[in-house]
């Protein structure tokens, strides 16, 4: 995969060989944020940062989009901080919840994601990440994604 710069969105060819990729973060409630969970239907990931203002304009972003799309395509937010931060993230998510009035899934980024790896590459910065519903990459962007690039992203599958 090509290297990711600020703001850069990369389209990745989704071919019958290319794995689907494998996930699993801890989510912040019943609802699991895992590979096996969102096959079947497209699926949008952010990996965020309660203090960075792209996340947070993001994490509206993502809010609307959700409401809109009810279940017809998973997102999910996952948190890049340290799990001492589980909290603060619940009230991230919760204050999305509130003033959007959606029900968001969320969950905690294991370690090798915080540390800059992990099956998505280094997301310590905000990244979004689309899912075919076979599980398969097919879109990433580091930095703001607005909802009509993701729409156009998801209008492709």
């Amino acid at each position: 995969m090509p290297k990711l710069d600020g703001g850069s969105a990369v389209a990745i060819r989704s071919r019958a060989s290319t794995a689907a990729i494998e996930f699993n973060y801890a989510s912040l409630d019943d609802r699991p944020v895992s590979a096996a969970a969102f096959r079947g239907k497209a699926s949008v990931l952010a990996f965020v940062a309660t203090d960075d203002l792209a996340s947070q304009a993001e994490a509206g972003f993502f809010a609307t989009m959700a409401k809109s799309d009810g279940d017809r395509v998973n997102y999910a937010l996952v948190a890049v901080e340290a799990e001492e931060q589980r909290e603060l993230v619940e009230s991230f998510r919760s204050f999305f919840e509130s003033k959007f009035g959606v029900s968001l899934r969320a969950a905690m980024a294991d370690k090798d994601t915080f540390a800059g790896g992990g099956p998505f590459g280094d997301v310590r910065r905000l990244t979004v990440v689309l899912l075919d519903p076979a599980g398969k990459r097919v879109w990433q962007k580091t930095g703001i994604a607005k909802a009509d690039e993701i729409r156009a992203a998801l209008a492709r599958l």
